[in-house]
This record gives C-alpha cells, structure tokens and sequence, in this order.
C-alpha cells in the first residue's frame, strides 16, 4: 500500500467516524492499531515506526482542529495503556503510569504518539466517546456504554480489518419514558 493512499484512507475513515459518532469537541476518541496487519502481517509481530506514523499523525490533523482528544492504545504487553495529552489527563483526573512505549511493547501507534503529540502520558485506562480499530486491537475496554458498533466506510486499510465503535447514553425509564434522538442512529 503506497503511504499517500494509506493517509488519504485513514483520513477518509476519520472523518467519516467522527461525523457519524456525532462527538465533538472535548470528546475522546481511541485508536487501536496494529501496524503489523496494516502491512499484511500478524498483529505484532511485523511492526512498523512509519505506518504508525503515517497513521497517528493523519489522525491527528483530523481531530485536533475539532477539539477532539486522541487516545492511543498500547499492547498488551503494556496492559493495553493509553497515550493521552497530559492536558487531558489531568483535567480528567487520569492515572498516569509510568512507561514508555517500544516498537514491541505498546507499538507504532503509542511511539507515534510520543512523536506528535505536544506532552504525551501514558494513562491506565479511559472512556472515550468513539473510536477506531485498524487490526483488530480490541478497543471496547476503553470506549464508554453503550457501545454502538460503527461500520467504517472503509473496511480494510491495506490488510488489517477496521472497526469503529460509538457510544451512546443509556436509554432508562421503559416503555413510558421518552427519549432525545439518538444522534448516531438518526432515529
């Protein structure tokens, strides 16, 4: 996959996921990626710097104009820890951890992370309001109930599958009770 077609794809699926999430400023929104299967490998044991790069950094030109918080999952040999904007984590009161990712502990993503974000933590968990997985990294521990699934406009970026989920509130109170319109399902 040529990089310019790899950072046009992901800037397509962004935009495409923030409008139909309907989040905006202030929100999080959590990336999980394996660069390993962007390439046609097996998630984590192909990891490149510059896919994760490529990826973070697109991503980011997308959010950050809308105000929107970008949080980068890690691997599990990093218990599936996050880089966040210290900002964020402190005005969320977040625990932050001490470590720093490697290519193969916390992967392409997280170092990527560290490379363009302005002070970049890592924080042990977090419920974000949206987000995207580009190969099949599980993301659902960190987006919030309830979990609207999200089907990407575009399926594949280069080999890995993509996911996205949404969330939503809860819809309590019953048959009686009326709710606003849900802003993700349009209904």
């Amino acid at each position: 996959m040529m990089l310019l077609d790899l950072e046009e794809k992901t800037r397509v699926l962004i935009e495409d996921i923030v409008e139909r999430s309907a989040i905006g400023s202030g929100s999080i929104f959590v990336l999980g990626l394996s660069s390993s299967e962007v390439i046609g490998g097996i998630i984590g044991k192909a990891s490149s710097r510059e896919i994760g790069q490529r990826i973070v950094k697109t991503i980011l030109e997308v959010l950050e104009p809308k105000g929107i918080y970008l949080a980068v999952q890690g691997c599990e040999h990093l218990n599936r820890a996050l880089v966040v904007e210290r900002e964020l984590a402190l005005a969320k009161d977040l625990e932050i951890v001490n470590v720093l990712p490697t290519l193969h502990a916390g992967g392409s993503g997280q170092l990527a992370a560290f490379d363009y974000m302005e002070d970049p933590v890592e924080v042990e968990e977090i419920l974000a309001q949206a987000g995207i997985d580009i190969g099949d990294t599980s993301i659902g521990m960190h987006v919030k109930r309830v979990q609207v699934p999200l089907r990407p406009i575009i399926s594949e970026l280069g080999g890995a599958h993509v996911t996205a989920l949404a969330s939503r509130p809860k819809l309590i109170g019953g048959a009686r009770a009326e709710y606003l319109a849900d802003p993700i399902r349009k209904n």
